[in-house]
């Protein structure tokens, strides 16, 4: 059974060759967006963990931004 890169690298070898690195650089960017997104949900768990949360209260928060003492 071929490995996830095997069947990446045929996809890739399938591609005109000017279509080639702009195809690699999109999965590299899309790599990198879950990378981001995966070490921020690891944070969130990590504070749930610790019990670092509080109920937010969005109306409260909008009322507070919309008043003129923010500014």
């Amino acid at each position: 059974m071929k490995t996830t890169t095997q069947k990446a690298a045929e996809a890739l070898d399938l591609l005109p060759e000017e279509m080639r690195e702009p195809a690699v650089a999109y999965l590299i960017e899309q790599a990198e967006k879950f990378r981001v997104l995966k070490e921020q949900i690891d944070e969130g768990l990590q504070d749930v963990a610790a019990g670092r949360l509080s109920q937010w209260n969005f109306a409260e928060f909008l009322r507070k931004a919309r008043s003129p003492e923010s500014e």
